[in-house]
């Protein structure tokens, strides 16, 4: 039996006796994220085991939604799930039969629960969508519920703005003539992208470095959080996160060569000046950070072609119901 074929796909459900909110969490998308996987398998064995209850509405939990992946301890299995993720007629690629699994379950519920972790050292944070808007990239009339959601998580550092600079990404790609895929704005829909465009809310929430041992425990708070939040189970309502950091992405810069390499060892959110050296191509030209703001997702290991780092600056989502931090 070849590696393909021992592969399947499992989904956990959990259903109230009373009406509710209908929740989905889903751990490895990326394969060697594995935090998410660890907490969804604790909180199942809590419900089956009766130490904890859901008594309204549903909650399905995917451990591992990349098996091939996750297989491999690798990323991806032929492709980025979090990446152009829509059902297909003509699958091709390992994650396009994920994506004809997952997405139809995605449609059946209100709310997404993403749990990631990132390459380098740095503090938890989650991402949220857009603020509500009527525009054509990605209309959204529920932010405040999931600003709401957001802040039961328990972490403190909100960022916004992933699809407006992946479109501005793309569209900068397109003017320098690329023609792959990642030139295309609907490269940058994955999950959560997926999820507000059913009409329901999602966040992904990043759990802290690979093997950071204290990112299992915070994707497991986070699930216990949601789910108290949203009624699934009777237990007090988690109270709001204070001292909120919150950061609007606003650039994307791609690796170009292989020969591309980082100034130094970054780590997501370290701060940047004007000018500041981030990185050097191949050919020895300086990549700088074009204002003060925060390197975010810094990628050593990122391919030709594709996001080898984003930058950030100050945001206000969240800010109106937490304090900021000083």
């Amino acid at each position: 039996m070849s590696k393909l074929e021992s592969l399947h796909f499992q989904s956990v459900s959990f259903t109230g006796l009373a009406p509710g909110a209908r929740l989905i969490v889903l751990g490895a998308v990326h394969g060697n994220e594995t935090c998410g996987t660890q907490a969804i398998r604790r909180v199942i064995a809590e419900l089956e085991s009766g130490q904890l209850n859901i008594v309204t509405g549903s909650v399905t939990f995917i451990p591992v939604t990349n098996p091939l992946a996750y297989a491999l301890h690798q990323r991806m299995g032929d492709r980025n799930l979090n990446r152009n993720l829509a059902p297909t007629d003509t699958p091709a690629e390992f994650e396009d039969r994920i994506a004809n699994w997952l997405c139809p379950l995605l449609t059946r519920h209100d709310a997404l629960l993403d749990l990631h972790s990132f390459h380098t050292a740095g503090e938890p944070f989650v991402m949220l969508g857009p603020e509500d808007n009527r525009g054509t990239l990605e209309p959204f009339a529920r932010a405040a519920e999931e600003t709401a959601l957001a802040l039961s998580l328990g972490v403190h550092r909100f960022v916004d703005g992933w699809l407006d600079t992946y479109a501005a990404g793309v569209a900068r790609r397109l003017a320098a003539g690329a023609s792959s895929r990642e030139a295309d704005v609907h490269y940058g829909i994955g999950t959560t992208e997926y999820m507000r465009a059913q009409g329901g809310i999602a966040l992904t929430l990043e759990c802290g470095q690979h093997d950071d041992p204290a990112a299992p425990s915070v994707a497991y708070r986070a699930i216990h959080n949601a789910l108290a939040h949203l009624r699934l189970t009777d237990g007090p309502a988690p109270v709001p996160v204070v001292g909120i950091e919150a950061l609007r992405l606003y650039q994307v810069v791609d690796r170009v060569h292989a020969g591309d390499a980082f100034a130094h060892s970054w780590s997501s959110f370290d701060r940047v000046t004007t000018g500041e050296l981030v990185g050097m191509r191949h050919d020895g030209s300086p990549v700088q950070a074009d204002s003060d703001g925060y390197i975010v997702f810094p990628n050593p290991a990122a391919l030709p072609g594709q996001e080898w780092f984003y930058l950030a600056r100050p945001g206000t989502r969240g800010m109106d119901r937490g304090q900021p931090r000083g």
